[in-house]
C-alpha cells in the first residue's frame, strides 16, 4: 500500500518537525553549513549556568532572534502542515521548533518540545510571563531575572508535553518527520515509537538522518516542495 492510500485511509497522524521546516522562511538552521551554533557557541548562550553568568547577554542574544524570527512567515511547508490539521480526524503537531511559525500558519493542536522563544518565565521560581520586547533585562515580582522559555541545554523537557508526545506516536497510522536532523533527544525517539506500533513512516529532508533506516518511503527534497505536491494529489479536497 503506498502513501496515497495510506494517508486516505489513517485517521491518526502525527508530524514531527525540526528546523529544516523554518530554515525555508529564512531562520537559521543550528546544525547546518550556516547553522547558528557555527558562530556561537551553545555553552555560553543557551544554558542555565550561561545566564547565570552572564543574564544580559542571554537576553541580548535572544532578542536579537526574536528579532530574526519577527521578520519571517510561515511558508508553504507550515500551511500545508495545517491543512493536514483539518484533514485528519486525530492529529497532532510535534515540533522541535521554537519560533511560533506553526501557530501562524494555523496549527492548533501542536506539542513544542522545546517551548517558545516569545514566552518568557522566571529564572527562579518559574511564574511564566508572555511576550516581551525589551532591550533590558526584565525582573519577576519574586525579584528574579526572566529568561526566555524554551528548553536549554541540560534542562529537561516539560514532563506533560513529552508524555503526551510518546502517547500521540504510540497511537498514530501515519508519522511525518520533516526537517529534522533525527539526532536530537527524546524527540528522535518519537517516529521509532510509531514504528513500533505500526505506524507507515514518511520521511521529507534534505539529506538521509538516522531515522531514514526505519522509514517506509523518504522523500529527498525541501519540505515545502514536497509538502504542497503531496497536497495537491491527494489532500486538497479528498477530506
Amino acid at each position: 500500500m503506498g502513501i496515497k492510500e495510506i494517508i486516505k485511509k489513517g485517521k491518526r497522524c502525527v508530524v514531527l518537525t525540526g528546523s529544516g521546516v523554518s530554515a525555508e522562511s529564512g531562520i537559521p538552521t543550528f546544525r547546518g553549513d550556516k547553522g547558528l551554533w557555527k558562530e556561537y557557541r551553545p555553552e555560553e548562550l543557551a544554558t542555565p549556568d550561561a545566564f547565570m553568568r552572564n543574564p544580559q547577554l542571554v537576553w541580548e542574544w535572544y532578542n536579537w532572534r526574536r528579532g530574526i524570527i519577527a521578520k519571517a512567515k510561515p511558508n508553504a511547508a507550515h500551511y500545508v502542515i495545517s491543512d493536514m490539521e483539518k484533514f485528519f480526524a486525530d492529529f497532532m503537531l510535534i515540533t522541535q521548533n521554537i519560533d511560533g511559525l506553526h501557530r501562524k500558519a494555523g496549527n492548533k493542536d501542536i506539542l513544542e518540545l522545546h517551548g517558545n522563544i516569545w514566552e518568557n518565565k522566571c529564572f527562579n521560581c518559574g511564574k511564566r510571563y508572555g511576550e516581551i520586547m525589551s532591550e533590558k533585562l526584565q525582573k519577576c515580582e519574586c525579584g528574579g531575572y526572566l529568561r526566555p522559555d524554551v528548553v536549554w541545554f541540560g534542562e529537561s523537557l516539560d514532563r506533560e508535553v513529552l508524555e503526551m508526545a510518546f502517547l500521540k506516536a504510540r497511537e498514530a497510522e501515519l508519522c511525518f518527520v520533516i526537517g529534522t536532523s533525527g539526532v536530537v533527544q527524546p524527540a528522535a525517539s518519537l517516529p521509532y515509537v510509531s514504528k513500533e506500533s505500526g505506524a507507515y513512516i514518511v520521511e521529507i529532508n534534505l539529506e538521509r538522518t538516522p531515522i531514514s533506516s526505519i522509514a517506509d518511503e523518504f522523500i529527498s527534497g525541501k519540505a515545502g516542495e514536497a509538502l504542497v505536491k503531496m497536497r495537491e494529489s491527494f489532500l486538497h479536497g479528498s477530506g
